[in-house]
Parts: C-alpha cells; sequence; structure tokens
C-alpha cells in the first residue's frame, strides 16, 4: 500500500507542475480576445505576459528554502491554493489591472509548486525508482509546454478566454485533496535560521536580471523607448538600472553569505551545496540549455499563425507534437539510463533536441506545411523528455535530502534565468533579422523610405500580425508576402541560434561526470 501511495504522490506532483506550466504557457494564445474583451493597451498586454514570470523567478530560490523548514507538501498545497485562489481573480477580473494583479499573484503561487515538487520527489523515491520519478515529471513538463496552446486554442475559440484561467480552479481543488490523502509530510530534521537579509537581496537579484532580460527589446536596452514613457522619468531605460541592481544584489548576496559561513552562521542556501561536483556543475549545465532550450516556442506560434496562417487551436495542434515527442521519451528514459546511464542519456536528448531545432530551421519557408515541421517537433520533444527529466536526476542525485527543497529552488532558479536570457537573444535575433530582411525587400522593390520604415514598423511591432491587414489592400499584397519571406527568414535564424546554445549546453555537459548504470544512491542516506 505504502509502494501505490508513492506513486500516486508522483501523479499528483506532476499534475501540480503541469498547473504552472500550462498556464505559463496558455496565457498567450488568449491574449488577443483579452484585449477584445478588457480594452487594454500594448503596455498592458505586455504585464499580463510577464508579470507572472517575473514573480515567479524572483522568488523560485527563497520559497524552496523556506519549504525545507515549514514542509515540502504543506508549501505545495498552500502554493496550489494560492494559484487557484488568483486564477478565480484572473477569470473574472474586470479590467486589465486586476488581471496583471491576479497574474502577479500566480506567480507567487507557482514559485511555490514548482521547487517542492522536485523536492518531494527527491525525499520520497531512492534508486532506480528517482530516475523513473524524474523522467516522469521532466516529460510532464516538456509535454505540456506544447499542449498549453492547444487547450488554450480550445477554450478560448469554443467558449472565452476567461476559462484559460478558470480551468486552474477544480484542477487545484483535485491537486489540493489528492496531495492531502497521498503526499507524505517531510522537512529539514535539523531546523536551522533564516537570514531574511539575504533572502531579500536573492529576491532583488533574480527579479533584477530577469526584469531586466524579458524587458529589453520593449523598454529599450540603453535608451527609453515609448513603451516606457508614461513611466519612466529618465531617458536611460529602466532595463540597465535593473540588470545594475541585480547584479549588484547578487554580488551583496555571495559575499554575505561566504562570510557568514566563515562565522558558523546559517546561510540562506548551503554552501557546501556547491562542493558536489553534481550540482555544481549539472546546474550550469542547466542555465546553458536553458538558454535554447525552450526559445522556439517564442518564434514557432509566431511564424505558424502569422505566415502559415493556422488559427490558435491549429497552432496548438501541431505543438502537440512536441508533446508526443515528450511523452515517447518518458517510456524509453528510465531504460537507457539503466542501460547507458544518465549523463550519457541527457547528451542524448540534447543531440536530438540540436536536430530538431536545426531540422525546423532548415525546413521552414514561407509556404511550409504542418507535414513539414511536425516530424521535427516529434525530435524536439524527444529531446527535451530525456534531456530536462535526467539533468535535473543528475543534479540533485548526492543532494542530501534534508535540503533538497534549497537544491530544487536552486535548480529551477538556474533553467529560469536561462531561460529568460535565451528568449531576450532569440526575441532579439526574430525581429531584428525579420526587419533588416523585410526592410532589404521592401527596397529592392523601390519602396519610399517614409512607406517602407511605417510597413516594417508595423510588422515587427505586431509580430507579424499586421501581414493579414497588408495582404488584404491590393496596393500591399506585395508586401505581405515580403513581410512572410522576412519573418521566415528571422524564423529559421532564431532556431539556429537556438541550436547553437544548446550546442555549447552539450558541451557543458562535459563537465558532468559519468555515473554508474544503475542510479547513484549517495545521498539517500544523508539527513
Amino acid at each position: 500500500m505504502a509502494d501505490r501511495r508513492r506513486w500516486l504522490a508522483l501523479v499528483t506532483v506532476s499534475v501540480a507542475v503541469s498547473l504552472i506550466i500550462v498556464d505559463s504557457t496558455i496565457v498567450n494564445v488568449a491574449i488577443p480576445s483579452i484585449v477584445a474583451d478588457l480594452g487594454i493597451d500594448s503596455t498592458q498586454v505586455q504585464w499580463v505576459q510577464e508579470s507572472y514570470t517575473l514573480v515567479f523567478a524572483s522568488l523560485l530560490l527563497v520559497l524552496g528554502v523556506l519549504a525545507d523548514r515549514w514542509g515540502r507538501r504543506r508549501m505545495m498545497m498552500a502554493g496550489v491554493a494560492v494559484f487557484a485562489a488568483s486564477s478565480l481573480l484572473a477569470a473574472t477580473a474586470p479590467t486589465g489591472g486586476v488581471l496583471i494583479g491576479a497574474r502577479l499573484v500566480q506567480g507567487l503561487g507557482g514559485a511555490m509548486i514548482l521547487p517542492t515538487t522536485l523536492s518531494i520527489i527527491n525525499a520520497t523515491f531512492r534508486g532506480r525508482e528517482r530516475g523513473i520519478a524524474f523522467a516522469v515529471w521532466g516529460s510532464t513538463i516538456g509535454g505540456m509546454a506544447a499542449v498549453g496552446p492547444l487547450l488554450g486554442g480550445w477554450l478560448t475559440t469554443d467558449y472565452s478566454w476567461r476559462w484559460a484561467f478558470g480551468i486552474n480552479i477544480p484542477l487545484g481543488v483535485l491537486i489540493l485533496v489528492a496531495a492531502a490523502l497521498v503526499v507524505t509530510e517531510s522537512r529539514a530534521d535539523e531546523q536551522r535560521g533564516t537570514d531574511l537579509v539575504a533572502a531579500l537581496l536573492s529576491v532583488l537579484t533574480f527579479g533584477g536580471i530577469v526584469f531586466g532580460l524579458i524587458e529589453g527589446r520593449s523598454l529599450g536596452w540603453w535608451t527609453t523607448l515609448d513603451a516606457a514613457a508614461d513611466w519612466w522619468p529618465l531617458g536611460l531605460s529602466p532595463v540597465p538600472v535593473a540588470l545594475t541592481v541585480g547584479v549588484a544584489a547578487g554580488v551583496l548576496f555571495v559575499r554575505r553569505g561566504l562570510r557568514r559561513a566563515r562565522h558558523g552562521l546559517p546561510t540562506l542556501i548551503p554552501l557546501d551545496l556547491f562542493g558536489i561536483a553534481s550540482f555544481r556543475n549539472g546546474n550550469v549545465a542547466a542555465l546553458v540549455v536553458s538558454l535554447g532550450e525552450f526559445g522556439i516556442l517564442l518564434s514557432l506560434p509566431i511564424w505558424l499563425q502569422n505566415v502559415l496562417g493556422y488559427d490558435a487551436l491549429a497552432t496548438g495542434w501541431i505543438l502537440v507534437g512536441l508533446a508526443g515527442g515528450s511523452f515517447l521519451a518518458s517510456g524509453a528514459a528510465q531504460a537507457l539510463t539503466v542501460r547507458f546511464g544518465a549523463v550519457p542519456v541527457v547528451r542524448l536528448g540534447i543531440a536530438a533536441e540540436i536536430v530538431g531545432v536545426v531540422g525546423l530551421g532548415a525546413v521552414a519557408r514561407p509556404d511550409s506545411t504542418w507535414v513539414t515541421v511536425v516530424p521535427f517537433l516529434v525530435v524536439y520533444g524527444f529531446g527535451v523528455g530525456l534531456a530536462t527529466a535526467q539533468l535535473t536526476g543528475v543534479v540533485l542525485a548526492d543532494v542530501p535530502v534534508r535540503v533538497s527543497g534549497a537544491a530544487s529552488g536552486t535548480q529551477s532558479t538556474a533553467r529560469q534565468v536561462g531561460s529568460a536570457l535565451g528568449i531576450a537573444i532569440l526575441g532579439t535575433i526574430l525581429f531584428t533579422t525579420t526587419a533588416a530582411d523585410l526592410d532589404a525587400r521592401l527596397a529592392d522593390r523601390g519602396v519610399p523610405d517614409a512607406a517602407r520604415e511605417a510597413t516594417v514598423t508595423a510588422v515587427v511591432d505586431s509580430a507579424g500580425g499586421a501581414i493579414a491587414g497588408l495582404e488584404q489592400d491590393p496596393a500591399t499584397a506585395s508586401a505581405a508576402d515580403d513581410a512572410r519571406a522576412a519573418l521566415t527568414q528571422g524564423t529559421r535564424w532564431s532556431a539556429w541560434v537556438a541550436g547553437g546554445f544548446l550546442l555549447l549546453g552539450l558541451g557543458a555537459t562535459l563537465t558532468l561526470e559519468r555515473r554508474p548504470r544503475e542510479t547513484v544512491t549517495v545521498a539517500e542516506d544523508r539527513t
């Protein structure tokens, strides 16, 4: 019975992590309907999408640490309750301001859930079973990242954008009931003090860095753009200010931790964690891999809808190929790990991701169809399913259970920072390449400078949404063809650079020791 309960607990934490992964992808599909219903402006649209990410990334580390002391199941259940309650607020939001506030609270709930699901798995499973559990967890993340747009497209098209948030409420209730019944509570036996100053510094560090990375293109990397002019009084953009604050806070965080450790005082993160080679090197590899791992999910939906002409629901169905590949990987991951070891499987997964994204870049054409796209999405998803789970397992393999929350929070934060940096770079490449290519094509047609600049600005600022309007006017139909070709070129380069980042990530795994074929149990008896 106890064995069955552990596997039911795995199902419960997997559904819990699905809640936040689906929500983070489902909102992008619902944005056009939200704009039409609430009448929000472009600045509010941006904050609906990014307020969640900002809070989520800022608090992962702190809440992972607190879960070790407060109780991992208790923290996860509190996070699910916060997430469900804020989803209710979002689903009934009468204004854009209320919706943004709800998204901020959702970020808090998500940051309470993600690291605790990992630490619960680390505390519940041992040996080979831990590898299976991490495979299920990792495949869930990869699969749900692709299912989110499909679910969002269906709910938005057939019902209302409000159900994109409302669906979290019954799911949250089910998770709370299941967690109370099958998830065993665990916490660190040794209760150490909490360094509140370090906690604040960590929030400033990751909040400042992530804000700067995700807002750079819209607010200006150096000079303030129009999007920030209404609320930011300086000519210097808030982005370099935020990045400077983040880096400075990070330096103070590290110095404070080292000083307190020398004097035998408790630190927010046990610094001896970084003496564990698999944890230290695995986090570096995870951060580098994250630079390219999900960046393609930024450009691909834009290209599918605005160049190939698929609607939101059809785009969601195409992206299910990624989910299918990820779920296939969940069945193969453990067998491969037992046979070859976790690190070779991580490398195989990253190699499959490289093949997938480079292949997508190679087949991208303005007249492509889903038939040419889906096979590479399946390969990419298969790689994500292998690499995400097993790399997480490698990072946490030698971590003592008593600090698994802190370790999980660190691992999740490394991935979030890498993802934010990758999206910032790949987004810049996507739109910069599109703008340059479109400008050159229009110049070749002899389009006057003013009209050329207006067309390029409209296409780039709308992320390709203006192409449909250009096509409807016979006078600008040729410009629409040029815009489709330019956005395709931007998508191709975005995919190829993502492949380059993944290649760097593959290189980073060379610092990982090849582990024995059976899952390592060094840390299992530590408390």
